[in-house]
């Protein structure tokens, strides 16, 4: 409910030495739609900001061009968005959350679309729970690709095989986009494979919150 999210934000605000009243705009992106509303009310009632919902009809300063805009996650537009500022040309977004997704922004600023593969920890969650005698694994990369125990066995075909998807997805986005491309890499595990790829140069952790920020002062 509003209330105990506007416990949480008082908290979490009042340990980095700020108060939830200080808070002067909002902009939410959020890939749950049941809590769009929640939080709008959150900040209407607890701050008197209403908030700005990343969606169709705000100005993100990209053109969107892909068959159907509603559909494409917020995460996804403030990435683009970010990293568009950041390189001022064609560049695509590899960030690694729940899916591993690839997204490609054209020379001109124009989102061209996205491709969607399932997260590290969904494939490695799924052989825990679908394969009787695979355990869980940490997701660090084996001393070896031919791996000696189940537990090598796994983080091999896991990291390895996921690298090979990674980097022969960025090559084929790169051969439609043209040469000139930067690839930024987002998300709480790209520091699995940042650094075993020299396909992906750049790392940015903060890359949606900047997207979502750049949102709002485009649209105050």
């Amino acid at each position: 409910m509003a209330d105990e999210y506007a416990m949480m934000f008082t908290n979490l605000l009042h340990n980095s030495g700020f108060e939830l009243k200080s808070v002067s705009r909002v902009v939410i992106g959020s890939g749950v739609p049941q809590l769009k509303s929640v939080f709008q009310d959150l900040f209407i009632r607890y701050v008197g900001v209403k908030p700005l919902i990343l969606g169709p009809g705000i100005r993100t300063g990209l053109s969107i061009r892909i068959d159907n805009p509603g559909e494409l996650g917020a995460d996804l537009v403030a990435d683009a968005v970010a990293a568009y500022v950041r390189f001022k040309k064609a560049c695509i977004v590899v960030d690694f959350g729940t899916a591993t997704t690839f997204s490609a922004v054209s020379a001109k600023g124009e989102f061209l679309g996205v491709a969607i593969a399932p997260g590290i920890e969904v494939a490695a969650d799924a052989l825990a729970s679908h394969a009787a005698q695979l355990p869980e694994v940490s997701l660090t990369p084996p001393p070896n690709a031919i791996g000696t125990n189940t537990v090598h066995s796994m983080q091999s075909g896991l990291i390895y095989g996921f690298l090979g998807m990674i980097e022969r997805l960025i090559c084929c986005i790169r051969e439609e986009l043209g040469k000139d491309v930067e690839v930024i890499a987002t998300g709480g595990l790209s520091n699995v494979f940042v650094p075993l790829t020299d396909s992906i140069k750049y790392v940015d952790d903060n890359l949606t919150l900047n997207g979502l920020r750049i949102i709002g002062e485009r649209n105050r």
